[in-house]
């Protein structure tokens, strides 16, 4: 056994121990140490980058490493084995989905305008907002000699006469305290409360003099992202809002990668551990400690998430979702506490989860297509939600379709070489000057924040500058030459945004061809599954209304630059609409509104799911969709090069 130790620039290190021949990426997940690695060690995505301090390491060269880096001590932790005692150094970029968790600033009202938009909207569609939960103060007889009567017997026989309710349903939680906090409180309290019209069922019970808010957990559960957010379920106030990237990603980018992984010994336990206890608990306490927020105090959690996301979250086998004929374990279910899981609230939490329309479209494409109030319009709208698995709706108040796509991870910057969340230091926009090639960026953060490397935004942004001014042709090959413009030894051509010295990074932030063809890849996925599903019902793309794009890819996505690389039909800009986040905007309301939670089972059950593997012209029109903006230039009539 050799002594492995992670060294990291702004935490403690980690020793481990590890065989001859062991993985480092391995050692590395069996340790807890968080290294990214999007293509979950294939060796193809070069994130897992490390520096060997001391020791021995064998490590392949890759293409991801030059000869200048490897002698420098870089490695990929994927490529290489323990040969000795060794110590390696695991850069902020390396570990950047986990270490780069975002809390919010709300002072502003930027943050919190989207909710308050899908309140109105709610409201405006007959949704009351307005849910089972609430105070009631309790008062009742002190027991005597005369008057034995059991405290929980006295105190639900005290409830039903207040409700008119006929059956009080008390967990062992409030059991256990029960005794204290009525004699302390001299039988006058307070308690939290979810009435129906079947049953009450307690919470908790408290002083009736304290103050009492009914806290509620909205989550979106992305493959490379996790967004949440703390809320007055009473008033739907927001107060906190935080996301951070995804622990599971270690794992692989994708969910087939991560249901694999499930499948090895121990697996689907790691895996819940990694997004419940280093990704969901980690949010709740940031949230909780920023808003002085008891975290016990949050009685009632909204989770959107795909299907696979949602069972790796339970612990249930999702090994069938990837297999024919693709059958989940389950499509909806409200049987889910917070104790089952580990969820750091309440125990007797009760979690929602937005209901699963198939194998591949899940929770978060009902809750958005919700939010996104196309069911509720006669005009003919589409919903767009850009995330690891690209996902389409489309129809309007008379019927709704849905298909998903795999657009792979490169819309949150996975699968790209400078790629990340949209998170502080991530380039979110960018111009670039036809004549002189250089970039003007904006970057996520405060000001003087130095760039790490781009969010989907932002690459949306760069490959549409770089072809409309004629640095790339449409095959996303460089045919221009600059003091910009690099060669590998390879010839491999690629484009320099930041230099290393201006940046907060190891290297220069740049797109390479490689880049590009992956994020090509990925938009053709997109517009070749809005064509295919149009198609399908004989519609063409000037019969769109309106377009709802969602997805946490930046704080909004340059439509035009986006229908220039062929990722969005060609129509007026002003049918489009970015809706943010619609995801977590869509639990946020499903836990505020009873009503609008049940709308959201209802909007699901009414939408037809069309599999596009099954469509014979799917995969021809992909391929045609693999270039700038397309192959057939009739398709994007406005995409003039300047």
């Amino acid at each position: 056994m050799y002594r492995v130790t992670f060294q990291f620039e702004n935490s403690d290190a980690v020793e481990a121990f590890a065989q001859a021949g062991e993985n480092l990426l391995e050692v590395a997940r069996k340790s807890n140490v968080a290294i990214d690695a999007p293509c979950s060690g294939n060796a193809s995505c070069g994130k897992c980058r490390v520096k060997l301090i001391s020791g021995e390491l064998d490590s392949k060269k890759t293409r991801h490493i030059t000869e200048e880096e490897y002698a420098l001590g870089w490695r990929l932790a994927c490529c290489s084995t323990v040969a000795g005692e060794v110590t390696v150094e695991v850069p902020d970029i390396a570990s950047a989905y986990r270490s780069r968790m975002k809390v919010a600033d709300l002072s502003s009202g930027d943050e919190i305008k989207i909710f308050e938009k899908a309140k109105q909207q709610v409201e405006d569609a007959g949704i009351v907002l307005k849910n089972s939960m609430s105070v009631i103060e309790l008062e009742m007889n002190e027991p005597t000699l005369d008057d034995t009567m059991p405290d929980n017997e006295r105190f639900s026989r005290a409830m039903e006469k207040l409700t008119g309710v006929g059956r009080v349903r008390v967990p062992y939680s409030v059991i256990r305290k029960l005794a204290r906090v009525l004699r302390d409180n001299q039988f006058h309290i307070k308690c939290v409360v979810r009435k129906t019209s079947q049953d009450v069922f307690v919470y908790d019970v408290m002083s009736h003099e304290e103050e009492v808010v009914i806290g509620g957990l909205a989550v979106d559960i992305g493959t490379t992202t996790v967004s949440a957010i703390l809320l007055d379920m009473t008033t739907g106030e927001i107060l906190a809002k935080a996301s951070s990237g995804n622990g599971q990603i270690r794992y692989g980018a994708d969910v087939i990668n991560r249901i694999i992984e499930s499948q090895k010994p121990g697996g689907g336990r790691r895996l819940q551990k990694a997004v419940i206890d280093e990704t969901i608990n980690p949010l709740i306490a940031q949230m909780c400690q920023k808003s002085h927020f008891n975290r016990e105090r949050i009685f009632r959690m909204a989770v959107a998430a795909n299907t696979t996301m949602n069972h790796l979250l339970m612990g249930v086998d999702a090994d069938p979702i990837r297999k024919e004929p693709y059958i989940p374990t389950f499509y909806k279910t409200n049987a889910l506490f917070a104790s089952d899981i580990g969820i750091d609230i309440h125990p007797d939490a009760h979690i929602i989860v937005a209901p699963n329309i198939g194998s591949y479209v899940g929770g978060d494409i009902t809750a958005g297509a919700f939010i996104s109030m196309i069911w509720n319009q006669p005009t003919m709208s589409l919903f767009i939600d850009l995330g690891t698995n690209g996902e389409l709706v489309f129809g309007n108040s008379d019927f709704l379709m849905s298909c998903a796509c795999s657009a792979g991870p490169a819309f949150e910057g996975g699968d790209i070489s400078c790629g990340m969340r949209a998170t502080d230091g991530a380039i979110e926009a960018c111009t670039i000057d036809k004549d002189t090639m250089e970039p003007h960026l904006s970057v996520i953060g405060n000001e003087g924040t130095k760039p790490i490397g781009m969010c989907g935004s932002g690459i949306i942004d760069v490959i549409s500058e770089l072809f409309i001014n004629g640095i790339i042709n449409a095959k996303g090959k460089f045919v221009r030459e600059g003091e910009r413009i690099k060669h590998d030894k390879y010839g491999m051509g690629s484009y320099v945004l930041v230099y290393e010295k201006d940046a907060d990074s190891v290297k220069d932030i740049e797109i390479t061809e490689v880049d590009i063809d992956n994020f090509i890849r990925a938009k053709g996925a997109i517009f070749s599954a809005i064509r295919t599903m149009l198609n399908s019902l004989d519609f063409t793309v000037d019969m769109i209304d309106d377009v709802y794009v969602a997805g946490g890819i930046g704080s909004g996505i340059n439509m035009r630059n986006a229908v220039n690389i062929g990722m969005f039909p060609d129509i007026p800009i002003e049918k489009f609409h970015y809706i943010g986040n619609s995801s977590l905007t869509g639990a946020y309301t499903m836990i505020l509104s009873t009503q609008a939670e049940r709308k959201t089972y209802e909007v699901a059950q009414n939408m037809t799911y069309l599999e596009l593997s099954t469509v014979p012209t799917y995969m021809d029109e992909f391929v045609a969709s693999c270039f700038l903006p397309h192959t057939d230039s009739d398709i994007f009539p406005s995409v003039v090069l300047r």
